[in-house]
């Protein structure tokens, strides 16, 4: 019988969700490195007249759940390694979860995924990072430029167009079933699901 909790951890982009993972001390995989790569078939367009990142069609779902549901029952599985500055997958890694009692789930995405691990029968408690939207744009603007992830001005009008959204994104995200929760409490509630905080 599996004795892994499933943590999924939704918020816009720059909210803070790895940071949480890192802090939390937990096995963590990234939803993220199931992005499809550029050159994939159908991938859905932006307003703004480039791939739309944030639209589910542009990730393999299918392939993020099968990964979730091995690393809950055997505690290992294999993982894409994807580069978004190259929008395309560079490798694989093998994510070891044996140790973990927590396996947290974080990504864009992971409102469709909660309704997929639903659907599969998987138990899984979800959270909505509940951050200032000023802040989270300023975090992920200044990373995004760090890590070059595409060009200044790709970034800058991207970022833009994610704050305007993000209140909707929020508000379904809640409808779906995600609980909202400042840092603090959530890096309490994983801490405390991992056996190291009581």
């Amino acid at each position: 019988m599996n004795a892994r909790t499933l943590l999924l951890v939704a918020g816009p982009s720059g909210s803070g969700k790895s940071r949480l993972a890192r802090l939390g001390g937990v096995a963590a995989l990234s939803l993220d490195e199931f992005y499809h790569d550029l050159d994939h078939p159908g991938l859905p367009r932006s307003p703004i007249g480039i791939t739309d990142w944030d639209d589910a069609r542009s990730w393999n779902a299918d392939e993020a759940l099968t990964a979730l549901r091995t690393l809950l029952d055997e505690g290992v599985a294999e993982v894409p390694v994807y580069d978004i500055s190259l929008s395309r997958r560079v490798g694989a890694r093998v994510l070891d979860c044996h140790d973990s009692k927590v396996i947290l789930a974080e990504g864009v995405f992971a409102p469709q995924t909660l309704a997929a691990v639903r659907r599969a029968g998987l138990p899984a408690r979800a959270i909505w990072l509940d951050r200032p939207r000023a802040n989270n744009f300023s975090r992920r603007l200044a990373r995004d430029l760090k890590e070059k992830r595409k060009r200044p001005t790709v970034l800058l009008r991207r970022g833009v167009a994610l704050y305007r959204d993000e209140p909707r994104l929020r508000e379904a995200a809640l409808a779906a079933g995600f609980e909202p929760m400042p840092m603090r409490r959530a890096l309490r509630l994983v801490r405390r699901a991992a056996g190291a905080d009581s």
